[in-house]
């Protein structure tokens, strides 16, 4: 049987092709805000109708740009952006296409290798790989890259220390291996540095209208009074792209995070993040609290209250009184015109005691 290592350093060949050899570098178009390519491969050790053997998967920031599965053996674009592709690579899709299936045997055997470590003979088994890399304006902030098996961590690489992290002792017979061999971490290293990098910002150029864009939050601040006297105030931000948002409650001017409870944030069916932070207060320090939120979208960081309804701020009261003004001039304009309108009708109308048109003219 052929060794693990030399089964795993087969399996990272194909999975690096996957993606491509970086062609170029396209020019920075990046936002404060960082974004990520992350790839996820799974391999199941009993396929069944509607659980494929393979399944590969790419995502840009939280978006499902490629797919390829071993029923189907196609690699197949999920957004319209990544179709412009074709237009600096027209082999793209049927060179992703051949690696791929060639992954599938790499995974079987890998599988087995896995089972036989962990002395299991038969049942669903899965094989997992999964690595990624993040870039901001400021450049490259980071990669990681680690395998599993039936869920749980099985290896993961350091890259400063260009050592492996074995989760039990499965894994320490392929640490050991691939520690002897210096360059199996130093080729991973430079692939999430550099040609992950690569690749990441050519898709960031390709899907720009999309990845790039910028949408700001819609802000609004709820309050729960609570049996204790305490009032629960909820700052809710909605609808805001890109993902990074900062969001505090202050105190007097300064950040405060006693008494608080935050979400993380969370994507929309639209592609757009909502998130909430709360925070517990007695409604007599209700003026010292604002929530403060920062976004790309925004030009200056904005802050914002629960506003109560029965007390509204003076320039919504004084917007009302205008408004309700106008009403009033309106309606006793129309008012006047009909009545002058139907005075001079009536002085139009023909004296007459010839016949009955009077009445129909009136």
């Amino acid at each position: 049987m052929v060794g693990l290592l030399k089964l795993e350093m087969g399996f990272l060949r194909v999975a690096l092709l996957l993606l491509g050899a970086a062609a170029f570098l396209v020019g920075s178009c990046l936002g404060t805000s960082s974004h990520s390519q992350r790839n996820f491969f799974m391999a199941v050790s009993e396929p069944s109708q509607g659980l494929p053997q393979l399944i590969a998967v790419g995502y840009v920031d939280d978006q499902l740009f490629i797919q390829y599965d071993s029923d189907t053996r196609r690699a197949m674009p999920r957004v319209p952006w990544i179709e412009k592709v074709v237009e600096f690579d027209p082999g793209y899709w049927d060179r992703q296409m051949q690696i791929a299936q060639g992954m599938e045997q790499v995974f079987r055997d890998n599988l087995k290798i896995a089972m036989n470590r962990y002395n299991q003979s038969g049942g669903l088994h899965t094989w997992q790989w999964m690595y990624g890399c993040e870039v901001g304006e400021d450049g490259p902030r980071g990669g990681y890259l680690q395998y599993g098996y039936d869920g749980r961590d099985f290896l993961s690489l350091d890259k400063e220390t260009l050592t492996w992290t074995a989760a039990d002792l499965g894994a320490q017979v392929t640490k050991r291996k691939w520690e002897a061999e210096p360059a199996i971490a130093q080729g991973q290293k430079a692939y999430l540095e550099e040609i992950c990098i690569e690749w990441l910002r050519k898709y960031l150029d390709y899907g720009k209208e999309t990845l790039l864009r910028r949408e700001p939050p819609a802000v609004k601040v709820t309050r729960k009074a609570g049996s204790d006297g305490m009032e629960t105030h909820i700052c809710q931000a909605h609808g805001f792209y890109p993902k990074e948002i900062d969001i505090d409650w202050m105190k007097d001017g300064e950040v405060w995070t006693e008494d608080t409870l935050r979400e993380s944030v969370s994507p929309n069916s639209d592609g757009t993040y909502h998130t909430w932070l709360s925070i517990k207060m007695d409604p007599k320090d209700r003026d010292r609290y604002r929530c403060r939120i920062r976004h790309d979208s925004l030009e200056k960081p904005g802050d914002f209250v629960w506003e109560d309804s029965a007390s509204l701020p003076v320039g919504v009261i004084v917007g009302a009184i205008l408004a309700v003004a106008a009403a009033v001039l309106l309606v006793t304009g129309i008012v006047l015109y009909i009545k002058k309108r139907q005075k001079r009708d009536y002085k139009a109308a023909p004296a007459s005691d010839k016949g009955s048109n009077s009445s129909a003219t009136a």
